[in-house]
């Protein structure tokens, strides 16, 4: 029996594997061969604290035909104040009509004030090394379509760090191989870049007005006008720090779109994700059988996934050197974060964020 289950835990841990794909940004120094201004749009809604470093970076980018855009959507803080500070464009979000996702809606008037031929969407909290740019737009250009990145999440409180597996699972879902021919192929919404024609061609944000997952919807949208996803990870190039407000935010954060994601991965994905995450459970029941003859397989198997997360980590984010090891402390978040996404989706049918209640199912928010 002892062989059996040190079979099965490293045949599921081995699904990681096959699952990651290390598909980090080139490093460009020079570039892209054809030139154009690049429309920067950042919708932000009370984000003061992390403004100033998006921002900055933006400053100190090597490619400089720019052109940034901050939508102020209704912030209670110094966001507009700030913003305005580095000489830079802001508009003030018009209110949110029914039928629209607040982030969607200012998204789109963000674009509706752009005048580039290239436009990228940024989150308030991404930060970005001083060739991020350049190297994306050049990548852009190599591979056609439109690209999006994963960006490296840096994470310096102990609740930050909680979402170890968590980033692990969300990197699986955009590197997976099976996802290349899924119809259904997401963006990352942290950092998406497209041509201004290739955007209008998928109908932009206004064609997924009402979806809570704007950016997996999007990344669709692009499928279906022909145009070429590709998904990158943002090690050593774009990376944020996601949910500095508290412990609350991040639950909200990662809750209203946990259970509804599933459903846009390729089945085999799925089901692969699943046994990895089976196998991690069960390798996380060693403390519990100590003292019988399971310990032995059920040590190996936790040994094993332990050394691949401290892998993983190495593209996914900044965790600390030690939770890796007691990963079962992110494993009981990663469950808990699920069954608060289902109660949401089912049970309330709407989701929160920042102050707003999204109703789920395509309908629109108060």
């Amino acid at each position: 029996m002892g062989m059996l289950i040190t079979a099965l835990l490293v045949c599921a841990c081995a699904m990681g594997l096959v699952l990651f794909r290390k598909n980090t940004i080139p490093v460009y120094r020079e570039g892209p061969i054809q030139q154009g201004k690049l429309s920067v749009v950042i919708p932000a809604r009370n984000e003061e604290g992390n403004l100033p470093h998006l921002l900055s970076s933006l400053q100190a980018q090597t490619y400089t035909d720019l052109e940034i855009i901050v939508v102020d959507d209704h912030s209670e803080d110094r966001t507009r104040e700030i913003a305005e500070s580095y000489g830079i464009k802001v508009i003030t979000n018009p209110e949110l009509p029914l039928g629209w996702t607040g982030k969607n809606w200012a998204v789109w008037n963000g674009y509706l004030q752009a005048t580039g031929d290239l436009i990228a969407f940024l989150d308030a909290d991404v930060r970005l090394a001083p060739h991020a740019l350049r190297s994306l737009l050049t990548a852009r250009e190599q591979e056609g379509g439109v690209i999006s990145v994963v960006p490296f999440h840096i994470a310096e409180r102990f609740y930050e760090r909680l979402a170890l597996i968590v980033n692990v699972l969300g990197l699986f879902a955009f590197t997976s191989p099976m996802e290349r021919t899924n119809p259904s192929k997401g963006l990352y919404g942290s950092c998406i870049l497209a041509t201004r024609a290739d955007y209008e061609q998928a109908k932009g944000h206004e064609g997924v007005k009402a979806e809570v997952l704007d950016d997996l919807n999007l990344g669709a949208r692009f499928v279906e006008a022909g145009v070429k996803v590709t998904n990158y990870i943002g090690r050593g190039m774009v990376s944020f720090r996601m949910y500095p407000g508290g412990i609350k935010s991040e639950i909200q954060g990662f809750s209203k779109g946990a259970v509804l994601s599933t459903s846009k991965l390729n089945i085999g994905t799925s089901l692969l994700v699943a046994v990895w995450l089976i196998g991690l459970i069960a390798a996380e029941a060693a403390p519990f059988v100590i003292g019988t003859s399971y310990l032995l397989p059920f040590a190996i198997g936790y040994v094993l996934y332990t050394l691949q997360i401290y892998y993983f980590v190495r593209y996914t984010g900044r965790f600390g050197i030690w939770l890796p090891i007691v990963h079962i402390l992110s494993t009981v978040f990663f469950l808990y974060i699920m069954l608060y996404s289902l109660y949401q989706v089912v049970f309330l049918r709407q989701v929160a964020w920042k102050g707003r209640s999204i109703k789920v199912g395509g309908r629109g928010n108060p």
